[in-house]
């Protein structure tokens, strides 16, 4: 296509926003446009392309085979073009940006206590930071890179380790002390494997759906296979984020694996006692995740040296 014939930048926020809100009245209140200028502007766009972009219907908008196929590629273009201005803007071209996805529960008990550490050491790096829950979809997304529970590399996705995820099981003080007083007392209790079947099976045991094998595993792994009934394990709640375990745990509404990252402030002040020392490695890890179509920069190379680095001082 000659360069004369490429498309407006507004004509293409209006394709992204269009395509992403399939409404022309909600793209034009996202862009601060009227509906006929985004509609114009849209039209214009099928013109020059020779193609439909969108199917018009009562109610709304559908994209067209070739619709979905443009936009892919559009907002790719866009949130670079999106992310090289906010970088030029917030560096004065000095340094770089990061935008960066992570789980807001290794965000806010593992990441964010050891950040001063690289601001510190990076001054000229601007650090933005976002949470979501599950997997980035990098092609609609601000996002430069993600920390994800994940199986790692993927077809279109570099990855890099940042840590594994190991688990351990957990009970409140308060639970424990109604369990077996005498126990609750000592600072670290050792229990035996017939305390724990006990405990076990008298506890609900919290599971989170991202790792749904994990009590059959870990039990496995302490040498309790086939101490706790089968038909236990559905008794206990189900959570969707490792916060919520967390919370069930100080809550006293049952005994969750966990990480020690999240447990060991909890552990320290009293209000948890980790149950065992052995620990479950999930199959799945931590890992910073970034497309593979893009040029690693040198900022997100910085970063990605530092965050993988902390690993072998951290105590999952």
């Amino acid at each position: 296509m000659p360069m004369t014939t490429l498309p407006s930048t507004t004509a293409l926020r209006c394709l992204d926003a269009s395509a992403r809100l399939l409404s022309f009245t909600r793209a034009a209140r996202e862009l601060h446009l009227t509906q006929s200028a985004v509609s114009h502007h849209i039209l214009q766009l099928e013109q020059l392309l020779g193609v439909p972009l969108f199917v018009r219907r009562h109610g709304g908008l559908d994209l067209t085979a070739a619709g979905q196929s443009y936009w892919k590629d559009i907002a790719q273009v866009l949130r670079h073009l999106e992310r090289a201005t906010e970088s030029i803007s917030a560096t004065g071209g000095r340094g770089g940006m990061l935008n960066l996805s992570v789980s807001s529960t290794l965000a806010n008990h593992w990441l964010m206590p050891r950040l001063h550490e690289f601001v510190t050491a990076h001054p000229d790096i601007t650090l933005n930071l976002s949470t979501r829950v599950g997997p980035i979809d990098f092609t609609t997304s601000n996002e430069d890179a993600s920390i994800e529970f994940s199986p790692g590399p993927q077809p279109g996705l570099e990855a890099r380790l940042v840590m594994p995820l190991v688990l351990r099981p957990y009970l409140s003080q308060h639970a424990l002390r109604d369990f077996d007083p005498a126990l609750a007392r000592r600072r670290k209790p050792a229990l035996s494997k017939a305390q724990l079947a006990a405990l076990f099976t008298s506890h609900r045991l919290i599971s989170r759906t991202t790792v749904p094998e994990a009590w059959e595993s870990w039990l496995a792994a302490a040498g309790l296979a086939g101490a706790v009934p089968e038909e236990h394990f559905h008794k206990g709640p189900r959570y969707a984020l490792m916060s919520m375990a967390y919370n069930g745990v100080i809550g006293s509404l049952g005994i969750a694996l966990l990480p020690r990252y999240i447990t060991h402030g909890a552990v320290a002040t009293g209000q948890l006692v980790c149950l065992s020392d052995t620990g479950w490695t999930a199959p799945r890890a931590y890992y910073l995740r970034w497309p593979s179509n893009r040029a690693e920069p040198q900022v997100l190379r910085t970063f990605s040296e530092w965050v993988t680095g902390l690993r072998q001082d951290s105590d999952t």
